[in-house]
């Protein structure tokens, strides 16, 4: 064959996976950038809904208005304190649920499925429950309390209490899509770092905190960085419950920037803090993918230190203990994997011979 078509062949051979992918790149483009051009565009003009007067061009004058108002000055601290407060609760309860329920018991899976059901229902149905849960004369929540010798509570007409309150309904709806991910991450644990940690008399506290959270670490982090881009731009259960009141005590920037967008009709200035809010899911976003990426470099540290003590290599010394311990019947599903359980009765290590000069 001459060698002008063989470069041609291989060329072609080069050039044809980037033109099987550039459809759904292009697709892809179209469906992101034009968007957010557009929204980049509007947040330059004053554009306004049903206006018949064209749009002037104001550059960063919806920016320096935004950064202005005290509307937007509160609407950030709530979808600030929303975030941070609700994250950091569903991640703790959500990964201690989780561990639990990676556990191979008997009539577990019924309680899983349990457990899971709060993530499946619309949040706007989670609202409306709420709203009747939080009614000050006939709901639940003062109902528990009186019946618990405690003040009734105004949940939802209160600027002390609708922050928390809606916090309260976020953790409640969305810790469970939390314990999801961490329990099928415990079932899919190896066993070599927890065997070579048992064979080497590591308690179960030692287990726990430097073989079972620093693996489930990296499915931990997928989770928050999923609820971050939730939580960030909040709007389903504020607006149905509060639609940012009383006073603006709730409203969040997603919910502002509909107010001022839909109901005021000042598209230009819901684009920009639209904007502001897309930088500030980025920046979270990204901080957790750099954080992501050193949690799955240590997982792989973990697996081949486990994979090496059980080939007669020594573990850290934060693993070693005098003996062998027994693991603790509630830590058991925190401790083994799935395809462990059952067989942790390992023998005690043997006495060590001495180092030989």
């Amino acid at each position: 064959m001459p060698h002008f078509l063989q470069a041609l062949l291989s060329r072609r051979e080069q050039l044809m996976p980037a033109l099987m992918v550039a459809p759904a790149a292009l697709f892809s483009v179209l469906m992101v950038g034009f968007p957010f051009g557009y929204a980049a565009y509007l947040a330059l003009t004053d554009f306004r809904l049903a206006s018949t007067v064209p749009a002037k061009f104001v550059g960063l004058a919806n920016f320096a208005r935004a950064f202005q108002d005290p509307v937007f000055h509160r609407a950030l601290q709530v979808t600030l304190t929303i975030y941070v407060v609700a994250l950091s609760l569903e991640v703790v309860l959500g990964t201690y649920a989780g561990i639990l329920l990676g556990q191979k018991l008997r009539g577990i899976g019924p309680l899983r499925m349990l457990a899971f059901a709060p993530a499946v229902i619309p949040s706007v149905a989670v609202g409306l429950i709420f709203v009747q849960m939080y009614d000050p004369a006939q709901g639940l929540m003062n109902y528990l309390l009186k019946a618990a010798g405690a003040k009734p509570q105004p949940w939802l007409s209160d600027p002390r209490t609708v922050v928390p309150s809606i916090i309260l309904v976020e953790v409640w709806q969305w810790t469970p899509f939390i314990t999801l991910i961490v329990t099928g991450a415990m079932q899919s644990l190896p066993t070599e770092p927890f065997e070579s940690a048992l064979i080497d008399g590591a308690s179960s506290f030692q287990i726990l905190r430097y073989i079972t959270l620093p693996l489930l670490r990296p499915a931990i982090l997928v989770a928050a960085m999923l609820r971050t881009v939730d939580l960030m731009r909040i709007f389903d259960s504020i607006y149905i419950m509060t639609q940012g009141g009383p006073v603006n005590a709730s409203m969040s920037l997603n919910v502002y920037a509909f107010t001022q967008g839909i109901l005021f009709s000042q598209i230009g200035y819901a684009s920009s803090i639209m904007l502001v809010l897309l930088c500030l899911v980025l920046l979270t976003s990204g901080l957790f993918g750099i954080i992501l990426q050193g949690a799955h470099y240590e997982r792989v540290g973990i697996l081949s230190a486990g994979t090496q003590a059980l080939g007669g290599a020594d573990l850290p010394p934060d693993l070693r203990g005098p003996g062998h311990h027994a693991v603790s019947p509630l830590l058991d599903g925190a401790l083994l994997p799935a395809a462990q359980r059952g067989h942790r009765s390992l023998p005690a290590a043997a006495p060590r011979a001495p180092d030989r000069g």
